[in-house]
């Protein structure tokens, strides 16, 4: 039985997290039920640092039923394939992370080591011309449908490059034409229970009180409910994770729109390139105790495609999350949950995920612990898998320069230890559970960054030598067939999904 009262729920904070919040519920809530509110002011900037995605998005937007056409169009979208790595093993080194599968699994066995049984007698093709994606971004191609699929690789697995804040404006109407009541106010104070602890309501600025029965808190780096009315600790991966600043501004662009993310590596940090329709989004992620911030500008500033559009923004962050996700009740989405640095674009979707994640384990009037412990416990476990794929990246790396040696000397989690460990070994991959990235994408990163497996796994010595070079051979010609296939990506846009 439902209470005749709607449970209320109020989502504090805008921005790309709190209207993804209020879009989702929005669609999966029913009204006559729950009473959904967020609040927002005018007063307050955004943080739009993560402006790339990852596949998983065309699920949220599956879900909410958003035309893919009309939500590129009102992002000033791009597609993308994956995320290049420039300077990232050596300073030389380049590589990218593909989205989509690396060659095919032949009977039980993973692609990689066929490709490495090849690899060590003398076959010197590179790991990624086995990739569709791969391909297609870098001969600067998209499509979808026939013409650009085959039945041995099936199609493109894509991802898109956004203007958080036009997405966060398109997920607004969403929601607000879904019920969702939008507060202008800004936050300044809480009240709680007595006896509970709970939040009960919070105080702004004009002196109104807003009540509610569960918080979201999408408040941003602060956290106004999770960590200043709560005191939840923060839990700091600054020891694995050195970055603590970074400068973002966009750019013209010049060039073709690239259907991929560039990061490039610099002396102590790296550089994001991201290419929408309309411009091209560019940030330096920097250790402020190994760089100036004058010195950071500078190398930004140098390596940008066309002319500054605007000053350099500063942020500066702590990369880690809160101790808990949920406590009492309330629930920290987007900044005010932690921060994990763009390198992987997954601000975005540890939002959708943690959405999902609520939407699981939903209360039905009260909040019960175990529920609680459950969505806490699962939570941690996936933003631990997306930190210890980031320290791969700044750990397996030979570049000569102080910041990236100590990278490279750290002591690292246990997790990433034992699978760098098992590749180096024979080329074994292993995922945990609600583990993130998956094993191509580990495969790519640590073979990209210099990782050698001494071995590989004795099946793959099973089919002849000219079986296999046939097999690899027809890999590589239908790859090359189906991307020439495709039109350019930035042709493809221009006939589906151009912006005003």
């Amino acid at each position: 039985m439902h209470p005749s009262t709607p449970y209320q729920i109020l989502i504090v904070g805008g921005g790309t997290a709190g209207w993804m919040a209020a879009a989702v519920l929005a669609r999966y809530l029913p009204a006559q039920h729950y009473a959904i509110s967020l609040i927002e002011s005018d007063e307050i900037g955004t943080v739009g640092v993560g402006e790339a995605t990852i596949p998983q998005l065309q699920l949220l937007n599956a879900v909410l039923g958003i035309d893919e056409a009309d939500f590129m169009r009102a992002t000033q979208g791009t597609y993308k394939l994956g995320i290049e790595f420039v300077g990232w093993g050596s300073t030389a080194s380049r590589y990218i992370h593909a989205f989509g599968e690396v060659g095919r699994q032949i009977g039980h066995l993973p692609f990689q080591h066929y490709w490495l049984r090849a690899h060590g007698v003398g076959h010197n093709i590179p790991l990624e011309a086995y990739t569709l994606n791969a391909a297609a971004a870098y001969a600067g191609k998209f499509g979808k449908g026939p013409e650009a699929e085959s039945k041995m690789l099936g199609g493109l697995v894509h991802a898109f490059h956004i203007d958080a804040s036009r997405y966060a404006q398109f997920l607004r109407a969403y929601a607000e034409a879904r019920g969702v009541r939008r507060i202008e106010g800004r936050v300044v104070d809480t009240t709680r229970h007595a006896e509970s602890g709970d939040v009960s309501s919070v105080i702004l600025a004009s002196g109104n009180s807003v009540n509610a029965d569960l918080f979201i808190d999408c408040s941003g780096f602060g956290g106004l409910l999770i960590e200043q009315a709560l005191a939840t600790g923060y839990e700091h991966w600054s020891h694995w994770l050195p970055c603590d600043r970074a400068l973002a501004l966009p750019c013209e662009s010049v060039t073709e729109i690239t259907p991929y993310t560039r990061a490039t590596a610099h002396k102590a940090g790296w550089q994001w390139r991201i290419p929408l329709q309309n411009r091209i989004g560019n940030g330096h992620v920097y250790s402020s105790a190994h760089i100036s911030d004058d010195d950071a500008a500078n190398i930004l500033l140098a390596n940008l495609d066309g002319t500054p559009l605007a000053d350099p923004r500063p942020l500066r962050f702590s990369t880690g999350r809160r101790k808990k996700f949920w406590n009492h009740n309330v629930v920290a989405l987007g900044l005010a949950a932690g921060f994990i640095e763009p390198l992987e674009s997954t601000s975005i979707h540890l939002v959708q995920s943690g959405l999902e994640r609520l939407i699981r384990f939903l209360p039905r009037g009260r909040i019960e612990a175990a529920d609680v412990a459950a969505f806490n416990a699962q939570t941690i476990i996936e933003w631990e898998s997306v930190r210890d794929f980031l320290i791969l990246h700044y750990h397996a790396n030979t570049r000569p320069e102080p910041f990236w040696q100590a990278c490279a000397t750290m002591a690292v989690p246990d997790m990433v230890a034992e699978k760098i460990a098992l590749f180096r070994a024979n080329g074994r991959i292993m995922r945990r559970q609600e583990e993130l990235f998956s094993e191509n994408g580990w495969l790519q990163v640590m073979h990209g960054q210099g990782l050698s497996p001494q071995g590989y796994h004795p099946l793959a010595d099973i089919p002849g030598d000219a079986e296999l070079d046939e097999l690899l051979t027809l890999l590589r010609r239908t790859i090359r067939k189906t991307v020439a296939a495709m039109p350019p990506h930035a042709r493809y846009i221009a006939a589906h999904c151009r912006a005003s």
